[in-house]
């Protein structure tokens, strides 16, 4: 679905800042005492170790699983994670579901601190569908409160690479 007009200029401007890149989103003049937030997109790849846990497979319909998540992020965002993983495997080849939230402490571009990662993916049949990452709402930390942003995992050839689109307060 194409963008609204309203929004396509807003898109051109975010596509030709260089990688890394911040710009600064003034506060929004109609919300008195909205701060201005910084709007940014960091890159770079991860490790992942995925372990499972006590819980094993069901019989049944579905099978469910429950592994720890331990990530070590490289690039904009400098820091490690730990998390836990909720899978459901169905009867059929290929089609599962997995939930999962993990806590990253780090650096994101020179500013330190936590933030939660909520996950939530689908496959059918051997094919991805929905994979969303996202930020989870006020959990950000230390000079990352305030974080808000959806993290996209791409991988390739058994490497994981991040791009995380996400706006944070300015700096004062």
């Amino acid at each position: 679905m194409p963008a609204p007009p309203v929004l396509r200029p807003a898109l051109v401007l975010l596509a030709c800042l260089p990688l890394g890149a911040a710009m600064p989103v003034p506060p929004d003049s109609a919300t008195p005492g909205k701060e201005a937030r910084v709007t940014a997109q960091a890159k770079g790849s991860f490790e992942v170790k995925v372990v499972p846990l006590a819980e094993g497979a069901q019989a049944g319909a579905w099978s469910p699983g429950r592994m720890s998540i331990d990530k070590r992020f490289k690039g904009d965002l400098d820091g490690a994670s730990q998390g836990q993983m909720l899978t459901a495997m169905t009867e059929v080849q290929g089609s599962a579901g997995y939930t999962a939230i993990e806590q990253v402490r780090g650096t994101l571009l020179g500013r330190s601190g936590s933030f939660l990662l909520q996950h939530f993916a689908v496959m059918t049949r051997g094919v991805p569908g929905q994979w969303t990452v996202m930020v989870v709402p006020d959990s950000g930390t230390g000079e990352l409160k305030g974080l808000a942003g959806t993290m996209t995992i791409v991988i390739t050839g058994g490497r994981h690479t991040y791009t995380l689109d996400y706006t944070l307060p300015a700096r004062p």
